[in-house]
C-alpha cells in the first residue's frame, strides 16, 4: 500500500492483517512525494491511496486501472457526498475538484461524474479543513467568528504558517485573499494565470513584510510549530488537534464563516495487478468499508464514505461526539489510544452534515496547475530559507 499518514496506520495494518489472513505492507509518504511515486512508479505498488485531486496527475499517467463497481459490497452505502457532490440535492457543491467529478470512468478512459461500471477511486476517508488559531490573539467564544482572512491578518504578523502543498495550501492563502479583500477570483476552484500572479504577489508582498513563519508538510511538524509559539495562525489538519499538549487549552479549531476546504481521499488500484493479486486488493478495498477502518478514521477526526459501518465500532460517545457534533461525555482516545478530546469539549463546526453543508472548495489540481505549483514552490523556497527580497 503507497498512500500518506492520513490512512497508513498501524491499528489499520493489524487489524487487516488479522482480518484478511495476508501480509500488507505500507509505504508512506508526505502528499507530494506519494503522488510523485504513484505516478512514476505504478509497478512499486499494488494500491494506491490518497485523494481525489491527486487523480488529475496519477490518473493521466496511466498508473492505475478501473475499479469494478460490482466487486464493491457497500457500493451503495456509500454517500451522497461523493456520488452526487452534496449531502442532500441542496447542499452546495463547492468549487473545485468535487470527487464526483472524477469519480467515474467515462468512455475513452476520462473521468467525469456520468455514472458509469467502472470508477477511477474507491470513496474513503475525507474531512472539511480549516485552520487553528491561538485565542489569546483572536479572541474566543462565538464573538470571535473565525475567517480565513486570519492567515494574512496582521495582528499575527510573524506568526502564521501554511501546509506546503500546492493543491491545499494554495487554496488556503486564496481563501484569506478573498476573505480579507484583498482579492477576488472569477473561479477560485480553477484561476486563470494572472489571478494565480496576483496571489503569488501578494504573498510575497507579505513575505517580505514577515508575515510567515515557515510551512509544514506533516501534522507532527504543524504540532510543533504550535507548541514552540511559533505560530498565532496556521493550516490545521484535524488529527493534529489530538497532538497539542501544552497549547491544547487555546489553540483552536475554526469554523470559517466563509466556510470549508474539503478533500475526499480513496484507494486506488495499480495497473499491474491481475489475477490473484487483483483479488487480494479488491479484498483489502471491501476490508476498507467494512466499518473498522472508518471507526480510526474518525479517532483522528476524518469521516469514512459509509458511516454507518463504521458506528459499530465506535462507543456512543464516540460517535455523538465526532458524527452528532454533541459534546464529549468522557475523555476521547485517539487511534494511538492515547486521549485526544477531553470530556466536555465540543467539535467546531458542529454535526457532520452542518460541516459538509459548509464547503466552499475542494483539494484541487486546475487547468493551470503546474504554473501554480511551480510559483507555489519558490513561495515555499523563499519562506523556508528566509530569503529577504
Amino acid at each position: 500500500m503507497l498512500g500518506t499518514s492520513i490512512t497508513l496506520l498501524p491499528p489499520v495494518r493489524e487489524r487487516a492483517r488479522a482480518d484478511l489472513g495476508f501480509d500488507i505492507d505500507f509505504t508512506e509518504l508526505n502528499f507530494l512525494d506519494c503522488q510523485r511515486q504513484a505516478a512514476m512508479e505504478p509497478q512499486g505498488y499494488d494500491v494506491y491511496e490518497q485523494c481525489f485531486h491527486n487523480l488529475d496527475i496519477v490518473w493521466f499517467w496511466g498508473a492505475l486501472q478501473p475499479i469494478e463497481i460490482a466487486r464493491i459490497r457497500e457500493w451503495d452505502n456509500i454517500s451522497d457526498l461523493v456520488k452526487l457532490g452534496g449531502v442532500s440535492k441542496y447542499a452546495g457543491r463547492g468549487r473545485g475538484d468535487a470527487p464526483v467529478k472524477k469519480l467515474y470512468i467515462q468512455p475513452g478512459g476520462f473521468l467525469g461524474s456520468k455514472p458509469s461500471r467502472h470508477v477511477s477511486m474507491l470513496p474513503t476517508v475525507h474531512n472539511m479543513d480549516s485552520f487553528g488559531y491561538d485565542a489569546r490573539v483572536f479572541g474566543a467564544g462565538l464573538d470571535a467568528r473565525p475567517s480565513w482572512g486570519w492567515l494574512l491578518d496582521r495582528r499575527a504578523k510573524g506568526r502564521i504558517a501554511l501546509v506546503d502543498e500546492p493543491a491545499i495550501g494554495f487554496f488556503d492563502a486564496a481563501l484569506a485573499a478573498e476573505a480579507s479583500g484583498e482579492l477576488e477570483f472569477a473561479d477560485i476552484g480553477n484561476m486563470t494565470i494572472d489571478e494565480i500572479s496576483a496571489l503569488m504577489k501578494l504573498l510575497e508582498r507579505k513575505r517580505v513584510e514577515g508575515f510567515f513563519c515557515g510551512t509544514w508538510r506533516g501534522g507532527d511538524e504543524a504540532a510543533m510549530l504550535v507548541e514552540q509559539g511559533s505560530v498565532a495562525v496556521q493550516s490545521m489538519w484535524s488529527p493534529v488537534y489530538g497532538k497539542l499538549r501544552g497549547a491544547g487549552s487555546h489553540f483552536i479549531e475554526a469554523a470559517p464563516v466563509e466556510g470549508y476546504r474539503a478533500w475526499h481521499g480513496g484507494a486506488s488500484l495499480s495497473y499491474h495487478l491481475q489475477g490473484a493479486e487483483l483479488d487480494m486488493a479488491y479484498e483489502y478495498l471491501n476490508w476498507w468499508l467494512s466499518g473498522f477502518a472508518g471507526a480510526v478514521m474518525a479517532r483522528q477526526g476524518y469521516y469514512i464514505s459509509n458511516p454507518s459501518r463504521a458506528r459499530d465500532y465506535l462507543s456512543a460517545e464516540e460517535w455523538a461526539y465526532w458524527y452528532d457534533g454533541a459534546p464529549a461525555a468522557r475523555d476521547l482516545a485517539g487511534p494511538d489510544g492515547d486521549i485526544v478530546v477531553p470530556a466536555g469539549s465540543r467539535r467546531a463546526g458542529g454535526p457532520y452534515t452542518d460541516r459538509a453543508r459548509r464547503i466552499v472548495i475542494w483539494n484541487t489540481v486546475m487547468d493551470e496547475y503546474n504554473y501554480a505549483a511551480r510559483a507555489w514552490d519558490r513561495f515555499v523556497r523563499r519562506v523556508t530559507e528566509g530569503v529577504e527580497a
